[in-house]
């Protein structure tokens, strides 16, 4: 099987739809495949404009015959807001302040645990017709694809699957194709505006991401300011390696509602048209 993870954002979703051009159009994208099933992990704390590309996708994917499959077994959001401070949770890479002052970052384990390893159980369960704990098959062993939207300046983050089942993909970066690839391609072809997608409290966003959340959404900006307090008021556990620190969503390492005008001009953007277009985060 030839799987994409999709995470709705410029990348996949400009890989999603040209998945969706060779039904249309074959062999227009060689690189691409006809997708067996496209996933999405809703974790409940994305952006309002992740929402619209992901039901646009899913139409497009509809009107063409692609499997595309949201997953909604696990949400972040509501976890750390109920467990934070009290119990367990999954590792954010939050900013990090201890009581000597000296700055740190939380280790990363969201992604893994509620997208890779959710998306990873879908397919065996759901897609293949495991068992829970049925041994994997010989010719299952690494015959299935995984393919991910990073694209040539993110080949940094390109790794190898340590899950049996599948072997990592990565097309656009096998294409020399960028961010703004993307953004033209989904703009032109098929008149959609795209952005990046990452959760409200993802610590990777700019300062301007959390403005401009401010001043265009005020609901996701309730949610961002309700997430950072509890953090604030929580007392994180001593099992993810900072104990006796404050944590951040911002890396200026201050509370969102007191980030200022200056400290929030850091808004990340690429040129299309002569056009700077911001990309999201």
């Amino acid at each position: 099987m030839k799987i994409l993870s999709c995470g709705a954002g410029q990348q996949s979703t400009a890989l999603a739809l040209m998945s969706c051009d060779n039904v249309i159009n074959p062999g227009k994208f060689p690189l691409v495949p006809v997708y067996d099933a496209i996933l999405f992990c809703d974790l409940g704390g994305e952006r309002e404009w992740v929402y619209r590309q992901v039901d646009f996708l899913k139409n497009q994917c509809t009107k063409v015959g692609i499997p595309f499959y949201i997953l909604q077994d696990k949400n972040l959001k509501e976890d750390y807001m109920k467990n934070y401070g009290r119990s367990r949770v999954v590792t954010i890479p939050f900013w990090s302040i201890d009581e000597n002052g000296k700055k740190g970052k939380m280790t990363r384990h969201c992604t893994i645990d509620y997208k890779i390893i959710q998306m990873q159980n879908f397919v065996r369960w759901n897609l293949l017709g495991y068992r829970k704990g049925q041994r994997t098959k010989p010719e299952d062993i690494q015959a299935h694809e995984m393919h991910i939207g990073f694209t040539s300046e993110e080949q940094q983050r390109i790794f190898d699957s340590k899950h049996k089942l599948f072997v990592n993909k990565f097309p656009m970066v096998e294409m020399g194709l960028v961010r703004v690839d993307n953004y033209a391609y989904v703009k032109e072809r098929w008149g959609m505006e795209t952005r990046g997608s990452a959760c409200l409290f993802c610590p990777f966003h700019t300062n301007y991401f959390f403005h401009e959340c401010k001043q265009s959404c005020r609901a996701d900006y309730q949610t961002v300011l309700e997430f950072d307090e509890m953090l604030e008021n929580g007392i994180p556990d001593s099992r993810i390696g900072v104990p006796n620190s404050k944590v951040y969503i911002s890396r200026s390492r201050k509370r969102i509602k007191d980030l200022t005008e200056s400290e929030c001009r850091d808004k990340e953007t690429f040129c299309y048209r002569e056009q700077q277009i911001w990309n999201g985060f």
